[in-house]
């Protein structure tokens, strides 16, 4: 809604594509299915932190997905990039559970990034990442299609 995780999945995005032969593509969860997670080797999930708990979207998205994909993705990579206006740690939680229901294997500690966003205005503001965090986010979407193109995932 105020652009903090578009930023993070554009530039995780950006540094996929680094790698030569890896197939990668991004999508909102409003527009993802099933059908898209089990075509993929592989995952990045980038969401908001909502009311300390995954946003509405990507809760959506989970639960859409969640039992036709169960027992189909065991053992496949995943990493995730929560921005968050305080604290980020119980969306990690809830969208680790998920993933563990899934059978997902975690490449990477889930980063949580902080927009320090307190007051009505900061929070409905739009979120402007610094440098670091978006390189950081291209470093570990470079990294996945690494592993992928590897075969090491």
């Amino acid at each position: 809604m105020t652009g903090g995780s578009e930023s993070l999945a554009r530039a995780a995005y950006d540094g996929a594509w680094r790698v030569q032969d890896v197939d990668v593509q991004i999508f909102n969860a409003a527009d993802a299915h099933s059908e898209h997670m089990l075509a993929a080797d592989g995952y990045l999930f980038v969401f908001p932190e909502n009311l300390a708990a995954i946003s509405g979207g990507m809760k959506s998205f989970f639960d859409r997905c969640y039992y036709s994909c169960l027992g189909a993705l065991n053992g496949r990579p995943y990493a995730m990039i929560i921005c968050a206006g305080s604290d980020g740690r119980n969306a990690v939680t809830e969208a680790e559970r998920i993933a563990t229901g899934w059978r997902l294997r975690q490449i990477a500690p889930s980063a949580i990034i902080c927009t320090q966003a307190q007051t009505p205005e900061a929070i409905l503001a739009p979120k402007i990442i610094d440098a670091l965090h978006l390189s950081a986010a291209a470093e570990l979407g470079e990294q996945i299609a690494t592993g992928l193109q590897m075969g090491i995932y």
